[in-house]
């Protein structure tokens, strides 16, 4: 026994021995909370206080779940197999499967993953009748499981406007079709469990009695309707107090960072009055990170509100001040943070413990540009790369075609795409009279007559159509007009999660306007296609930088992603990039409840992932469609401590005013019939006076001083747009 408590600290030794009570246990990052909860187990089995079969322990990952498992067998010396460890719909499904019958199900039902649900919403759609253009199938997947997450069935799902009548109606039959084919989606896997339960009172005071310990972890990423399950689980309200399960719950309110998904982080507050937890033990010290890394997310989430409250600490020392970087542009931003990778390779660190970080998966393209210039492997975790991702292959083929009409993949990816009426046969059709006539798909779409023949030669019709307003444009505008032209951009404005997406759209603008700056890169191209025009060589190159560089599955890599999919993991060293107003905090965040909040818990997570060094980088400018656009420094940055910073300024500008009043010794010029020492007014930034300049022609920028809050920023002058005062 003293062996199982052997190396805990005082707050984790309270919360494993704490008696059969009610209780939360708050855990910071890097705290140890998964050794405290497979220790709790493994105390109430070791002390008898519990048998194998009266816990169930929820988690929210598969993962997770066998790494429980793997520990407890380790740490108890005795069978664990009555024990149930599993996630929210695994344990759901094993429930169901025991009693199908009770649950309406047939015994061999099956489950629908995410894509197997969106075909069968298709399906269903189609035959309805529905309009996919008002009506997106995966719009319609997002309606009908947040209505399951929130526990409403279509009968009482509320509806305030045709739109809306429609989608529940859909609801309705979409009920009927999956309980007619016997199939169950992952979101029904839980309400249907919750409603048999809830319903069926032999059976719920059968789990009742048996599950005495009810362990969770990740509380704060729990839904409306898993609390539900738990608490019906628990007997709360169907009990007497004190008879019922005694709930352990693990989580961290300042990492609920899944509200999009439906997470309340409310539901801890809710456990800790509902169950009545007098005392929330908080697991405060930190195993992970140096104590700058701790003292500047303490700061950080410090500014949230209604927080249950907790400060990490550790016992390993203050470690490396946070380093800041700003840049002049992303591509400046990018390179020093590819710089300083290639840097700490040097230096000894793994590239498998470096961690590149970013607020939105657009973000990537332009770390992924700079880590392929300089030939470092990387790989994107839980995710594509930039050039690989869905909607980025649908417009690179739609500018494919523009190029060369013959190229049948192409034509076949996006002929219906967005859906056109051009289905399975009419393709078929397509291609048995290609094959006849040895021609492309394209040559051979004239030929077809009847109903697939009139909507091909439309899409034929509207290729031709892009081909033509697009000759004499630019190649940033060439995209931009296809991605408008082709229904790519109205496609995803009407996808629930279409943000993202049209996110890599307007980056792979932007990646076109990059290369045609980037002399080598144009220059290396054209060697090898001296005839082709821009277009081609754009082509050309996406498709070698797509096939480049993302490392095998046993190659040392430089990890890139997003937030989101950080958490949970840990690396050395982590860089966080594009900390500015609009990106992070995102824009969204301003018009959303407590999205300003969220994005707040978002940044915590991130810092937290750093063991030793941290850098935090943003941008003065940042192309968005292709134009440069300026911003601000996310104010996030102004809530972390001055004293853990170090600023990574830049090197000197070549010339420097004497003086930085208004009017006083203007001195030599800089362009635009602008000099050092001068007042200009800019449109976004206000006020300024020019300190500093460097670089001639269309590289010239100014170094200006604005008024408090903007501060000093640098600007090129063919986009300032400066007027003097």
């Amino acid at each position: 026994m003293p062996d199982l408590l052997a190396n805990l600290n005082p707050q984790q030794l309270a919360a494993v021995t704490l008696p059969p009570q009610h209780a939360l246990i708050l855990a910071g990052a890097g705290s140890g909370k998964t050794r405290v909860l497979t220790t709790r187990i493994a105390w109430l089995l070791s002390t008898a206080q519990a048998g194998p079969s009266t816990i169930l322990a929820v988690t929210f990952t598969n993962k997770a779940a066998k790494e429980m498992q793997s520990r407890l067998a380790a740490m108890v010396p005795f069978n664990i197999r009555g024990l149930w460890i599993g996630t929210f719909h695994g344990l759901c499904n094993r429930l169901l499967r025991a009693h199908h019958r009770d649950a309406g199900l047939p015994a061999q039902f099956q489950i629908l993953d995410t894509a197997d649900q969106l075909s069968s919403i298709k399906r269903l759609a189609k035959a309805l009748n529905y309009d996919e253009q008002k009506f997106p199938p995966r719009e319609l997947m997002h309606f009908i499981n947040a209505h399951k997450e929130q526990g409403l069935r279509a009968a009482h799902s509320e509806a305030y406007d045709p739109t809306t009548r429609r989608r529940v109606e859909f609801y309705a039959e979409y009920e009927q079709q999956c309980q007619r084919e016997g199939v169950v989606d992952f979101a029904e896997l839980l309400l249907r469990c919750y409603e048999l339960l809830q319903r069926h009172q032999p059976l719920r005071e059968h789990y009742q009695a048996r599950f005495r310990h009810i362990l969770v972890d990740e509380f704060q990423d729990t839904n409306r309707l898993q609390y539900a399950w738990l608490k019906l689980l628990a007997g709360y309200g169907t009990l007497p107090d004190g008879e019922g399960a005694r709930v352990f719950a693990v989580g961290d309110d300042d990492q609920s960072i899944y509200a999009f998904r439906g997470a309340e982080a409310g539901n801890m507050h809710d456990l800790q009055n509902e169950f009545a937890i007098a005392e929330v033990i908080r697991l405060e010290q930190n195993y992970r990170s140096h104590g700058n890394i701790l003292d500047a997310a303490n700061a950080l989430i410090r500014q949230n509100r209604d927080r249950l409250g907790k400060t990490l600490w550790t016992a390993d020392g203050a470690g490396e001040p946070i380093r800041v970087f700003e840049g002049f542009s992303d591509v400046d931003e990018a390179r020093f943070i590819v710089d300083e990778v290639g840097a700490l390779v040097r230096d000894g660190y793994s590239r498998s413990q470096m961690a590149l970080l970013y607020r939105s998966n657009a973000q990537s393209r332009v770390l992924e540009h700079e880590l392929v210039r300089v030939g470092l492997p990387y790989r994107i975790y839980g995710g594509l790369r930039f050039f690989d991702r869905q909607e980025i292959k649908h417009a690179l083929a739609y500018l494919r075609l523009l190029a060369n009409p013959d190229d049948d993949s192409a034509f076949a990816r996006v002929v219906n795409f967005p859906t056109r009426g051009i289905g399975t046969r009419s393709l078929e059709a397509l291609q048995e009279a290609a094959q006849r006539l040895q021609t492309s798909l394209y040559n051979a779409a004239a030929g077809l007559s009847g109903k697939p023949g009139v909507a091909l030669a439309r899409f034929i019709r509207l290729i031709e159509t892009l081909r033509n307003e697009s000759a004499q444009l630019p190649l940033p505008e060439i995209i931009e007009h296809v991605l408008d032209g082709s229904g790519l951009r109205e496609h995803y404005l009407s996808e629930k999660d279409g943000r993202d997406r049209l996110a890599n759209l307007d980056e792979l603008i932007n990646a076109a306007t990059v290369f045609l700056a980037d002399d080598e890169l144009v220059a290396a191209d054209l060697a090898d296609l001296a005839d082709a025009g821009p277009l081609a060589v754009f082509l050309a190159h996406a498709a070698l930088e797509s096939g480049e560089r993302q490392a095998g599955e046993d190659e040392e890599a430089v990890q890139l992603m997003t937030v989101h999919a950080a958490k949970g993991l840990e690396f050395d060293v982590v860089f966080i990039s594009g900390l500015e107003q609009g990106l992070f905090p995102h824009e969204n965040a301003a018009s959303e409840r407590d999205g300003l909040q969220e994005e707040r818990r978002l940044l915590y997570v991130a810092i937290t992932r750093a063991r030793r060094r941290l850098y935090l980088s943003h941008a003065q400018t940042r192309l968005l469609h292709g134009q440069t656009r300026y911003g601000l420094r996310s104010a996030f940055l102004d809530e972390l401590p001055p004293g853990l910073l170090r600023h990574l300024n830049r090197v000197a500008p070549a010339r420097v005013a004497d003086s930085v009043m208004p009017g006083a010794g203007w001195s030599e010029p800089v362009g635009d019939g602008l000099r050092l020492g001068q007042s200009v007014l800019h449109a976004r930034f206000g006020v300024g006076v020019i300190v500093a300049s460097e670089g001639g022609g269309r590289e010239a920028r100014v170094q200006v001083n604005f008024d408090p809050p903007v501060g000093v920023k640098w600007l090129l002058l063919e986009y300032a747009h400066l007027t003097p005062l």
